[in-house]
């Protein structure tokens, strides 16, 4: 054993480490930040189209995209969001973000 040690150290230590590495940042990358959401709350006359725009510096998708995203992972079939509704949609944190939505920012 020792002289297996001996001879393949390097080559053992660099698999450990390499290994070590690998699984860290598997855990770095697959893992869902709970900062790349938020929940928001649908106002009277809000469209998922507005509010793509208005949260459009903070999750970086086309409308369409963005359309497509929140119908899907909020299980909205149609077009229709009805006021009251809560639907969470993706965004990057940089600043804080308001729950509330433009039209009732513009009231």
């Amino acid at each position: 054993m020792k002289k297996i040690w001996n001879q393949y150290s390097y080559a053992i230590i660099l698999m450990i480490l390499s290994c070590t590495m690998a699984f860290m940042l598997s855990l770095k990358f697959n893992s869902v930040k709970v900062e790349d959401f938020t929940k928001v709350t649908i106002a009277e006359g809000d469209s998922i189209w507005e509010i793509s725009e208005q949260f459009s510096e903070k999750h970086g998708l086309s409308n369409e995209e963005f359309i497509s995203w929140v119908k899907q992972h909020n299980n909205i079939e149609g077009d229709r969001i009805y006021p009251g509704e809560e639907i969470i949609i993706p965004v990057n944190y940089h600043d804080e973000i308001p729950t509330e939505l433009a039209s009732a920012a513009g009231e």
